[in-house]
């Protein structure tokens, strides 16, 4: 089979139709979406997630005095604000683990029947989800090594 009779003609174009974009004619040879979700199960199966970090008996003596202090110079001076910065564990809704994220801000109020920390801008934690805290007002803890 020879095709020199039509190798040199021009590619033929229509007058009716206009020229159909490369991505929508490759949307057409796709394979259709056979396997529902099986796409976004991958990518939720892909996703990392960590286990909670166990604090040492140190760390866990150490965030009580924080909170202490903290609680104690509330009580002092309830229009005190201090600023600290957390570091706390999120776990996950859909698997087992979770993140350790971080966030800054003032605290309002420790609730202590409740076990919560209440910031300014009405975010709130639980003790046990805090890992570590940072701040100014610790300071004083770190100068009498309490």
């Amino acid at each position: 089979m020879s095709y020199e009779d039509i190798i040199n003609l021009p590619h033929p174009v229509s007058a009716n139709h206009p020229h159909m974009p490369l991505y929508d004619r490759a949307a057409q040879f796709s394979p259709f979406a056979a396997l529902t979700g099986y796409e976004s199960a991958i990518r939720e199966a892909a996703r990392l997630t960590q286990n909670r970090p166990e604090l040492e008996e140190e760390q866990i003596d150490r965030l009580e005095r924080q909170l202490q202090l903290l609680f104690h110079t509330l009580s002092a001076d309830p229009s005190a604000k201090p600023e600290i910065s957390i570091i706390f564990f999120q776990p996950d809704s859909l698997k087992n683990g979770g993140a350790c994220l971080s966030y800054s801000g003032n605290v309002k109020k420790i609730d202590g029947s409740s076990r919560q920390i209440i910031f300014t801008d009405e975010t709130i934690f639980s003790f046990e989800a805090i890992l570590s805290m940072e701040g100014e007002v610790f300071r004083i803890l770190e100068e009498t090594g309490l």
